[in-house]
């Protein structure tokens, strides 16, 4: 008897979500800022490539983060070593962020305008299940499998696929003593999103990243071209 009312619970807390994902959406073209998020399982490198990706685009171009976590600032901390402000938001039990908790974060003071910027990343908690149905309003998502995880992980998890726009593989340093097949992980992203762009890194050796930080530009001069 109570699955009815927890399908009809689920359904009015996503339809606020995507309402506050809107209004933030709004926010953020016009303040002129690309907000770009990265999602993943625990441990697949997320936040070790988004600190070479801060890194990297700094000083050219005004950055900021919001990190995810469910208990510790350990991410933000690491973060904030690139020198970008960071903000972490601890989301307690819950496994993933919503529209209402960025929002949350921003009005309280994130340490940074929306104006300032030109980039603002926020960082997902590490899950593979939960984030695919909390749109935050970004343009564009990132999901990011590495090479210690297999090549099966969009088999596994098709939603989170489906709903990013990039995959990024990672941790290709190790791809040869994992004995990871790269062509069978691509045909597997395909499989679940035909002609999903796949961007190959190591955030260690810095293979991929130029690749990256292209798709990562790009999403900035089509913002700046809507606005114009």
């Amino acid at each position: 008897m109570s699955q009815p009312r927890l399908v009809e619970v689920r359904q009015r807390v996503l339809k606020q979500n995507d309402l506050l994902a809107r209004e933030l959406r709004e926010c953020f073209h016009r303040a002129g800022v690309a907000v770009i998020s990265f999602v993943s399982s625990p441990g697949a490198g997320k936040t070790a490539l988004l600190e070479t990706v801060l890194t990297r685009l700094q000083p050219e171009y005004r950055v900021a983060a919001l990190v995810g976590d469910l208990a510790t600032e350990n991410d933000a901390v690491r973060l904030a070593r690139s020198g970008a402000p960071v903000r972490q938001i601890v989301t307690g039990t819950v496994c993933h962020l919503d529209a209402q908790m960025v929002q949350r974060a921003l009005d309280g003071g994130a340490g940074f305008s929306l104006e300032s910027l030109d980039f603002l990343f926020i960082e997902n908690v590490g899950n593979l299940v939960c984030p695919s149905s909390y749109d935050l309003g970004e343009n564009l998502r990132f999901v990011l499998m590495s090479v210690t995880e297999g090549e099966d992980k969009p088999l596994k998890y098709p939603t989170i696929f489906y709903t990013a726009d990039v995959a990024i593989i990672a941790k290709m340093d190790l791809a040869a003593a994992t004995e990871f097949d790269l062509e069978a992980a691509r045909r597997n992203i395909q499989s679940v999103r035909p002609g999903m762009p796949v961007i190959c890194v190591s955030a260690k050796q810095g293979a991929g990243l130029e690749d990256l930080l292209g798709a990562i530009t790009a999403v900035r001069k089509v913002s700046e071209a809507a606005r114009a």
